[in-house]
């Protein structure tokens, strides 16, 4: 099961974070900069007034969170659980937070005043509904200038409620599925919320929560701008018996802690060439009330593994910065509009796009988990790759994973940039021997190189990418590779604990 598990979409009046266009805003308005204060607190007192007769006339509780620790929306479905709630509000949260906004500052060279964009704290709403479509969710709204607002949805309390339109019989543990009638057409209904008119969406829970929106942007003359501020991409695996993930699991950890470089966790991510990036990169291994979960952070951008309810196996892609990836679009400077591999961008156009760069970097982590998942001993594995073969009256000799040859060479080709874009003759050229530039002398080295790439060809280890000169290693190849460096690489102490 694969698709969105969390979504966080925010919403902005664009023109309102420049203060130049705030100072033509309160033109329109008819309003001065000294008498902006009055103005913002006014319309702010109209907000929450909106907010509180809604809740009041839908018969919920207003209630005040002081502590930033308390879990909102456990708060929330408590509440529902508590009074019965199957549909609407459930409650009003209020909470002093954080959040940009304008405050009015004085000049002394030029004896003037104007507005400042800076950061303050201001009340903050959240509006906790079960909506008939998406189930669980919170819509927040900035209650000062500039009325920032966040929608929070879970894309599987969304699939729920389109199981049960659909008849489709399922057991759910807070945000994960411990069993499906028909998981093919649950994954076809997942599939179905990538084509969401998301503005016109968002538009409709806007107006719900703050009623007032549509006054405060008429003079700007421009709706909300919607965005993704931070997308959760899960894929879950689900075992029919816990033991069985049980047995697998700390292994998948080990693997993930020991094995996976710096270059494998980029590679991941759709990183094809790890020496440019300049970045931070770090893992962590965390406790969890239910279990342990390993997460690889990459400039904001993580991927994380971890089990749920001891019967799911879930990888999940993290996305606050789009812009580290790509998308193929039109250019919007190009009057011909055509296309181009352009920054991945923010807005809900491209949301299409960031669930195909999480699918394929949950995908490529667990068949990188999945080459320790074999119960063949190590010695039958690698029987036929340490031996010579005799292919149309030609010998090709065996491999040894001992020496220090074809250890190297082991290690070369296992290297995460080539796990997307493939591995070349002059890669391995480049990293084997010293660089040159006279053409005679390069011959011998990349000769020596096509008769490694052959001898691994042979032995089942590579493959020719198409009709281009790039081999990828064979599923059978990772899988032996794995296990010979993970075998060089073994501390002599754990291994006589394995044995004893």
């Amino acid at each position: 099961m694969s698709g969105f598990d969390r979504i966080r979409f925010r919403g902005v009046l664009r023109l309102l974070f420049i203060p130049r266009e705030m100072d033509f805003y309160l033109t329109r308005c008819g309003v001065l900069i000294k008498d902006f204060k009055a103005f913002a607190e006014a319309l702010t007192g109209r907000v929450k007034t909106a907010a509180y007769q809604a809740a009041s006339a839908a018969g919920r509780p207003v209630q005040y969170i002081s502590d930033s620790q308390l879990s909102k929306e456990e708060l929330a479905r408590q509440l529902a659980q508590r009074d019965g709630i199957r549909e609407g509000l459930i409650v009003l949260f209020s909470a002093v937070e954080p959040c940009q906004s304008f405050s009015v500052r004085g000049d002394r060279a030029t004896r003037e005043i104007h507005l400042v964009l800076e950061q303050r704290k201001c009340t903050h709403l959240y509006h906790y509904y079960l909506h008939p479509e998406f189930g669980l969710m919170h819509v927040r709204v900035q209650s000062w200038f500039p009325f920032t607002v966040s929608v929070c949805l879970n894309g599987r309390n969304w699939l729920a409620r389109q199981m049960d339109r659909a008849g489709l019989k399922y057991q759910q543990c807070e945000n994960c599925f411990l069993k499906l009638s028909d998981p093919a057409s649950a994954q076809a209904l997942m599939n179905q919320q990538l084509q969401t008119d998301w503005p016109k969406v968002l538009g409709q829970l806007l107006k719900e929560a703050h009623p007032l929106a549509g006054e405060i942007v008429a003079p700007l003359k421009q709706d909300y701008y919607w965005s993704a501020a931070e997308t959760e991409y899960a894929t879950d695996l689900l075992f029919k018996e816990p033991k069985r993930l049980a047995a697998l699991y700390p292994q998948f950890l080990r693997h993930g802690l020991s094995s996976f470089q710096c270059t494998d966790v980029l590679r991941f991510l759709g990183k094809n060439r790890p020496e440019v990036f300049c970045g931070e990169l770090k893992g962590t291994l965390k406790h969890r009330p239910e279990g342990l979960r390993l997460k690889h952070t990459v400039n904001g951008n993580s991927l994380k593994i971890y089990d749920k309810e001891g019967q799911v196996l879930r990888v999940e892609t993290t996305i606050n910065r789009p812009r580290d990836f790509r998308v193929y679009r039109p250019t919007l400077d190009d009057p011909n509009r055509g296309l181009k591999w352009q920054e991945l961008r923010y807005g809900v156009a491209d949301l299409y796009r960031r669930a195909q760069v999480s699918q394929s970097a949950n995908v490529r982590y667990l068949e990188a988990l999945a080459s320790v998942t074999g119960r063949t001993p190590l010695h039958q594995e690698v029987l036929g790759v340490c031996r010579a073969l005799i292919i149309e009256h030609r010998r090709y000799r065996a491999l040894n994973p001992w020496s220090p040859e074809d250890g190297k060479l082991l290690e070369l080709i296992n290297r995460g940039e080539f796990k997307l874009r493939g591995l070349r003759n002059r890669d391995l050229r480049m990293l084997l021997f010293a660089p040159t530039k006279d053409k005679k002398l390069q011959r011998r080295p990349s000769a020596a190189i096509t008769r490694r790439i052959a001898l691994l060809r042979v032995h089942g280890l590579l493959r020719k990418a198409g009709t281009a000169h790039r081999y990828h290693l064979t599923k059978r190849g990772q899988r032996i590779v794995t296990a010979l460096l993970a075998a060089r690489n073994a501390d002599i102490d754990e291994l006589t604990k394995i044995a004893a």
